[in-house]
């Protein structure tokens, strides 16, 4: 196991943003930046040994400085959709930016956000650690101290862990947005990977995406993916409400048998390279997004990153889930730690 750290670019304000790589003893790499806690590469072999990036996002620094589909991103301090752009917690109101069609909050802040600020970086043996801190009322109440690791095991996983202390009872429910492609950058399209999610439900939304507290069976919908099924070969039937809305899959799974312990929750294999991924989790929820929105741009070796291109399985709390009372809360701090991890184990 091996670390290296590198000089990625600096910000326009002058300041060095570090890329560590972290590799194993089977070829496989990632690479990640101090700029968003991002996950920039992610390298593993196919069944004949070639070894290409699987996860969407640039060569640049100036590139993630835009980053408008999250590539690779640590969101925080809350990911996905709060309705309105407010909650409460301890009888007092908390608003955050409506950033979402002028109805929502979506992923914190698109410009202030975590994703758009510079960690602090320790590497380890086989990991490297990202922190930063936080005031009280900057993106929600309390001053608060947030980590991000990422190991990389000769198991072939890559971890995510995560953990947060604040002075005050906040919001915390963060994720890593990486998108993923598992033939490789040159590949247009991820509709042929083979899904399985292990949910029977998801939350339905209304037309601004935000859950209505309503569980829906996935039982005989285009939703159904408790058998592997190819990601293309229902997200055209948009004759089904949920996908119409959307523009495909970008829902919120119900992870079957939640008990905050990590469970097998997913797995995508890529039928032509050989690679599969199993995603672990101890969230209660994961939002499948398709892609329908990446905007078309130049990205890694020179290809364009495009509409479906990769897709993400996001681990989280419910959308809007302080909204929610018969949702999992997501409310930490005064003494309560957030920790999560999230692995992504992949085999050829």
């Amino acid at each position: 196991m091996a670390v290296a750290k590198t000089v990625f670019g600096k910000t326009p304000e002058g300041k060095e943003v570090e890329l560590y790589t972290i590799t194993n003893k089977n070829g496989m790499s990632a690479e990640v930046i101090t700029f968003g806690a991002i996950l920039k590469s992610l390298y593993v072999p196919d069944k004949k040994g070639k070894v290409k990036d699987v996860v969407l996002g640039y060569d640049k620094l100036w590139m993630y400085l835009k980053n408008g589909c999250f590539f690779g991103a640590t969101v925080g301090p809350s990911a996905n959709r709060i309705g309105g752009g407010c909650y409460v917690v301890d009888g007092k109101k908390v608003q955050l930016p409506v950033n979402d069609h002028k109805l929502n909050n979506l992923h914190s802040d698109k410009d202030k956000g975590f994703h758009k600020r510079l960690w602090k970086a320790e590497a380890g043996k086989n990991s490297v650690t990202f922190t930063l801190s936080k005031k009280d009322k900057d993106l929600g109440p309390g001053n608060a101290t947030f980590s991000v690791t990422y190991t990389l095991t000769d198991a072939n996983e890559l971890k995510i862990a995560y953990h947060a202390t604040s002075d005050k009872k906040t919001l915390i429910n963060m994720t890593n947005h990486s998108y993923f492609n598992l033939q490789g950058p040159e590949s247009m399209s991820m509709e042929e990977t083979v899904l399985t999610i292990n949910a029977s439900k998801f939350t339905e939304t209304d037309r601004a995406l935000i859950p209505t507290g309503k569980f829906i069976d996935v039982d005989g919908t285009p939703m159904d993916f408790r058998k592997p099924k190819k990601i293309g070969r229902d997200i055209g039937k948009i004759e089904y409400k949920p996908l119409k809305i959307c523009g495909g899959y970008d829902h919120n799974y119900v992870i079957d048998g939640w008990n905050g312990k990590k469970k097998l929750i997913a797995v995508a294999e890529e039928k032509k390279s050989g690679r599969k991924m199993e995603v672990y989790s101890d969230l209660p929820g994961v939002q499948f997004y398709a892609g329908n929105f990446i905007a078309e741009n130049i990205g890694k070796e020179g290809y364009k990153n495009c509409r479906r291109k990769g897709f993400c399985l996001e681990t989280q709390y419910y959308p809007d889930t302080p909204n929610h009372e018969e949702f999992p809360q997501a409310f930490f701090g005064a003494g309560k730690d957030y920790d999560t991890t999230t692995i992504y184990k992949f085999s050829w």
